[in-house]
């Protein structure tokens, strides 16, 4: 049966992949996005299709519509992105949480939230599973995004509780790929343009803290599944792929790949930057059935195939 889903953030890295995965299943899908830092480009193959339909739209205000289930994306990913204005972005969190929940409470939609391991700052605990609690720093540069995400969160719960909301919790861990903004600051993309470039390669700190990096189809096929689960389970779950590497062996990794000339220099740490970031995803393994399927090496290659194509 073709439901009618709608995706804020749908213009985004992610939401955009969402998007095309939902269509070629059959659905609706109508994306909303106010291109703060998703892109038109990111979805223009899609509204070729008649059940794709594109609507400028922020989340902080109220928006009105009838549809069966609503993934809510919309809030900047990225350090770059989210410090650049603070403000904006605890607002996209907690405001764009009240107004789809509220949506989603009027018209009796299923609601998923895309959350983040960042709700578990520089963790004490390794991996982290959902059980932990986290060790963040609710006044650092990194605040508004992580306690941004962790305020969605609760409100996500008390939604349930107190209006019986369908609600599921996903935490999103480093995910890359194609779509994914060249000066994001992200490391993966950070990595491949320095060294289509190539330019020198900046690590941050001496590159031994580690990251797990998995492929975006991964985590829509994660995303996808948590949302078909019964009403019972809400989350929160973690999905990333548990594979550590170091920022250096990334570095490495990269040039290797893109065959570039690039030399590698180490510039001083940020603050609140998490030394060693791993998801237990025993939970997705039980609940979904779900873990990546995608080696580093593998996904790589098919984002610098895809940023290839855009450098100039």
């Amino acid at each position: 049966m073709k439901k009618k889903i709608l995706v804020t953030g749908g213009a985004g890295f992610i939401g955009s992949h969402l998007c095309k995965r939902l269509l070629d299943d059959g659905n609706e899908v109508i994306c909303l996005d106010n291109y703060f830092t998703g892109s038109k480009e990111n979805v223009v193959e899609l509204m070729k299709n008649p059940y794709f339909e594109l609507i400028r739209h922020d989340v902080t205000m109220p928006f009105f519509i009838e549809v069966d289930e609503i993934y809510n994306l919309a809030c900047p990913a990225s350090p770059i992105h989210y410090q650049y204005n603070p403000i904006k972005t605890i607002k996209t969190s907690v405001m764009g949480a009240v107004n789809m929940l509220g949506l989603a409470k009027r018209i009796r939609a299923k609601i998923l939230q895309a959350s983040t391991s960042e709700v578990y700052g520089d963790p004490t605990v390794h991996p982290q599973s959902e059980d932990y609690w986290g060790h963040v720093n609710p006044i650092g540069p990194r605040a508004c995004y992580d306690e941004g995400k962790r305020c969605a969160e609760a409100l996500f719960v008390n939604y349930h509780r107190q209006n019986n909301v369908r609600i599921k919790i996903m935490r999103i861990f480093n995910t890359y790929g194609p779509n994914m903004h060249p000066n994001d600051g992200r490391v993966v993309s950070n990595f491949i343009v320095q060294a289509l470039r190539n330019q020198d390669i900046t690590i941050y700190g001496d590159g031994s803290q580690t990251r797990s990096f998995q492929y975006v189809d991964d985590l829509i096929e994660g995303a996808i599944r948590l949302m078909a689960t019964p009403d019972e389970f809400i989350g929160p779950i973690n999905i990333g792929n548990p594979g550590e590497f170091t920022i250096l062996e990334l570095a490495e990794k990269v040039i290797k790949l893109t065959g570039s000339k690039s030399k590698i220099v180490f510039l001083p740490l940020p603050s609140d930057d998490p030394k060693q970031r791993q998801p237990d995803i025993t939970l997705a393994r039980k609940v979904l059935n779900w873990e990546p399927k995608v080696p580093l090496e593998e996904g790589l290659k098919l984002t610098i195939d895809y940023f290839r194509k855009i450098i100039k």
